[in-house]
C-alpha cells in the first residue's frame, strides 16, 4: 500500500479535457494505473499556475476542485478525505482516498475567508508558495531573505485552528524558518529531496530536515530527476538513495512520497508512472529495510499525520 502526497493530475485534466478512469500514455496518473500501483491514497494538487497570480487564482483553483468532486461523483471507489478517522475507514473498505491539496497561496487572493470556504469545500493541505512571491510569503524563486508576510502568518495560524496540513515544499529558507516557529502543529514538505544529495534550490538542507523531524512532520521524496540527481540522469536507484540518507539522518519516521507525478516532464527510469510504485518496495528490501520501516515509508507516516492533523 502506499501514500502518494504530490501529483499535479487535476491541472492536466482541466486543462487537457482527458478522462481520469481511462489509461492514457498523456499522464503518469489514471485510476487504473492507480490501483496497478496499490496507492490507497493519493493527494491531489490544486495548482494555480503562475499565469493566474494576480488575476483568477481563487477561480482557477475552484475548477480544479471542481473536477476532484465530478471524479468522485462518478465512482464509488473513490472517497474525499476530510477527517483522520476516514483512512482506516476507506482503507478497509477497499476504496482510494483523495486528499486535496492547493499549491500556491495565491490562491487565497489575500483573503483569510476563502481560506475558510476552500475548507468548506474539501482541502485539508496548502503549499504556501509556488516558486515565486504571493501575498503569504516567497518561494525559492523569489526574495532570498524575505520571510512570511503578515498574511502567511495569519494563514498558518489558521490552518492550524481547522485543521489543515501546512507545507513548505517550494517555500525559501527563510519563510520555512518562520513556519517552523509559528506552526503549533507538525509541517510537511511534500514533495522534496536531500540537498546533500543533490543541490537544486528546492531541496532541503540538513537542518531543515532535522526541523520537520523535529516537529513530528513528514517530508515526500520528490521523483523529478533535477531533484533527484545534479546531472538529472536518475533511476530508481537514486529515488532509494534519498530515502537511505534522510533515514540515515533523523530515522525512518519521518520519510514518505510526494512523486510529482504529472507536474514532471521526465521520471527516474524505473519510475515511469504510479503503477511503478511496487518496485520501491524491491528496493526497499534488497537495502535491508524492514517490513515495519517499509510500511512506514510507503504509507504509515502521512497516514499518522492526516490523523493527527485533521
Amino acid at each position: 500500500m502506499f501514500v502518494d502526497f504530490h501529483c499535479d493530475t487535476l491541472y492536466r485534466l482541466v486543462d487537457k479535457g482527458t478522462d481520469f478512469f481511462e489509461r492514457t500514455e498523456e499522464r503518469h496518473v489514471d485510476f487504473p494505473r492507480m490501483k496497478e500501483g496499490k496507492v490507497h491514497l493519493q493527494v491531489f494538487a490544486v495548482f494555480v499556475d503562475p499565469k493566474f497570480m494576480r488575476k483568477n487564482a481563487a477561480t482557477m483553483a475552484l475548477k480544479l476542485i471542481d473536477k476532484m468532486h465530478e471524479i468522485i461523483d462518478k465512482s464509488s471507489e473513490i472517497e474525499l478525505v476530510l477527517r483522520g478517522e476516514d483512512i482506516d475507514r476507506i482503507k478497509s473498505e477497499g476504496k482510494i482516498g483523495a486528499l486535496l491539496s492547493i499549491e500556491g497561496g495565491e490562491a487565497l487572493e489575500g483573503e483569510i475567508a476563502l481560506l475558510r470556504i476552500f475548507y468548506k469545500l474539501g482541502v485539508r493541505a496548502i503549499t504556501l508558495t509556488w516558486s515565486l512571491r504571493n501575498d503569504l510569503g516567497d518561494g525559492v524563486e523569489g526574495v532570498p531573505d524575505a520571510g512570511l508576510t503578515s498574511f502567511g502568518k495569519q494563514v498558518v495560524k489558521e490552518m492550524n485552528r481547522l485543521g489543515m496540513i501546512v507545507d513548505v515544499s517550494h517555500l525559501n529558507e527563510k519563510g520555512f524558518w518562520d513556519v517552523i516557529e509559528i506552526s503549533e502543529k507538525p509541517v510537511i514538505a511534500s514533495h522534496s529531496n536531500a540537498k546533500a544529495l543533490c543541490s537544486h534550490r528546492r531541496n532541503l538542507t540538513d537542518e531543515q530536515i532535522k526541523a520537520i523531524a523535529q516537529k513530528g512532520g513528514v517530508i515526500g521524496i520528490n521523483f523529478a530527476p533535477q531533484f533527484l540527481k545534479d546531472d538529472k540522469r536518475a533511476t530508481i536507484e537514486d529515488v532509494l538513495n534519498h530515502i537511505d540518507y534522510m533515514v540515515d539522518l533523523v530515522g525512518e519516521d519521518y520519510v514518505g512520497f510526494g512523486s510529482d507525478f504529472d507536474g514532471i516532464s521526465s521520471t527516474p527510469e524505473g519510475l515511469e508512472d504510479i503503477s511503478k510504485f511496487p518496485k520501491i518496495v524491491e528496493g526497499l528490501i534488497k537495502r535491508g529495510y524492514t517490513q515495519e520501516q517499509i510500511d512506514k515509508i510507503t504509507h504509515k507516516n502521512f497516514e499518522n499525520l492526516i490523523k493527527k492533523i485533521l
